[in-house]
């Protein structure tokens, strides 16, 4: 219908340009008409004007039609309602066709914000490996994986260590995999799966990294509560009513020395029979106080987690350790960088467990000429909150670094083998890890990250 009605407005502007060009040929021919001649001529060119008026001004809003199309330029609006074609239908639909592409670029538009926001926030670390060893991270869990360190070539991986690096360099699309990242000399375990993906001809592998560090330790921390829970429960179960029977035993055995004297026969044997029932009766209750100690590990409460600022934590525990050893001149140097540094934990727990790496580092330098303990508090590469204790000590020994934090191990006479043990629990609730780590000056750095 459309092109209908151009065709009819068309065809009457040419037939009139024809009828204007066969006048002014058959006036030119005849003499004496002159001024016909000359209204003919200046008709014609009217004609003529407005025949190219009418079909450029159609041509010149199509080609603003396709330009607005090619360009996305979604704002331009048109209305043949004045040109004269009939075409007014036609800017009508021009207008809806670039509403249409206009509404649903905004919802492609929509849609990949939506996707970038979901990748973004995902809580695996995701990156590109490109075919030209370029990697892209893909979302803030990978930002904060790799921290402060500049990531854009698989080359740079190698400050994460080079088992690392090739097995990023190797990763096979479908396979998954165990692998070690480490940073600042701290080990962490990390799942690594890849994924390939093909885009615009180029194919890709997308890398996912997992830490699963923090539930390696949650899970190794439930194992040794569940064994401590069944150990502790079957040992005072045997050792209760031993402990009862040698304490009743010992009062009989009292009874019967003063009531046979000290002059009877029976006294030598008596007391012999005394002193042994005793120590049972001691060693008994000894060794309940023992286990005892380690319920502690099966009965931790969940951490009630508030903001501390830093400094005002270790001003308290440096007060604490103080008074444990005030004739011992040990140098205690405290630390926070930056100074408003502050961490959300549950101070109730945190502080018992700096004051027994305190005593530990003072008793690790008890032979030390000149004793320095270092109470220290950063942030590391990835952004999280490093709370350190070192010393400079003689060092734990590389043999028992992976023995240090597990229950029952001692290396210390008359310890107990709970304070790191649940010094590695306390920070486990707090979803954090407990590691000893050497320095610089020889002794030992337990190093608390958050």
């Amino acid at each position: 219908m459309v092109f209908r009605r151009f065709t009819f407005f068309l065809g009457i502007r040419v037939a009139l340009v024809g009828i204007a060009v066969a006048a002014a040929v058959w006036l030119l021919l005849q003499p004496g008409y002159h001024s016909a001649t000359l209204l003919s001529l200046v008709t014609l060119l009217l004609l003529a004007t407005e025949l190219w008026r009418f079909v450029s001004r159609t041509n010149r809003e199509i080609a603003r039609f396709l330009d607005a199309a090619r360009y996305a330029d979604f704002s331009q609006r048109f209305s043949f309602a004045n040109v004269g074609t009939g075409f007014r239908e036609l800017g009508d639909a021009f207008t809806d066709i670039l509403e249409r592409m206009r509404s649903e670029r905004e919802a492609r538009e929509i849609e990949v914000r939506r996707l970038h926001a979901l990748i973004e926030h995902i809580p695996v670390p995701l990156l590109t490996l490109h075919g030209d060893d370029a990697i892209e991270l893909q979302n803030n869990a990978a930002r904060r994986l790799f921290g402060a360190a500049a990531v854009t070539r698989l080359s740079d991986l190698l400050q994460f260590g080079a088992s690392f690096h090739a097995a990023v360099a190797a990763a096979v699309p479908g396979n998954r995999e165990l692998v070690t990242f480490s940073v600042e000399n701290v080990e962490y375990q990390l799942t690594l799966a890849t994924t390939e993906v093909s885009v615009a001809g180029s194919n890709d592998r997308l890398v996912s990294l997992q830490d699963i560090q923090t539930e390696l330790d949650l899970t190794q921390a439930q194992a040794w509560q569940d064994l401590v829970r069944v150990l502790t429960h079957e040992i005072m179960n045997s050792i209760t009513p031993v402990t009862s029977l040698a304490t009743t035993a010992v009062d009989v055995v009292d009874d019967l020395r003063l009531k046979t004297g000290p002059g009877s026969p029976l006294a030598e044997d008596l007391k012999d029979l005394h002193d042994a029932i005793a120590t049972v009766a001691r060693r008994s209750d000894g060794l309940m106080q023992f286990v005892n100690s380690y319920r502690q590990l099966t009965r931790l409460a969940p951490p009630e987690k508030k903001r501390v600022p830093i400094v005002e934590l270790f001003e308290s525990v440096g007060r604490l350790a103080a008074a444990e050893w005030p004739e011992r001149h040990a140098e205690l140097v405290q630390s926070v960088e930056p100074a408003g540094l502050d961490v959300f934990v549950d101070r109730d727990l945190l502080e018992p467990v700096l004051l027994n790496l305190l005593r530990n580092a003072w008793q690790a330098t008890l032979h030390t000429e000149h004793p320095r303990i270092e109470l220290a508090a950063r942030l590391n590469r990835r952004g999280n909150t490093v709370i350190e204790v070192s010393d400079n000590g003689p060092g734990v020994p590389e043999e028992l670094v992976s023995k240090i934090f597990v229950p029952f191990f001692t290396t210390k006479e008359g310890g107990s083998g709970v304070g790191l043990a649940l010094a590695r629990q306390v920070m486990t609730a707090h979803g954090g890890f407990i590691r000893a780590l050497p320095n610089a000056r020889g002794g030992a750095t337990f190093s608390l990250t958050f």
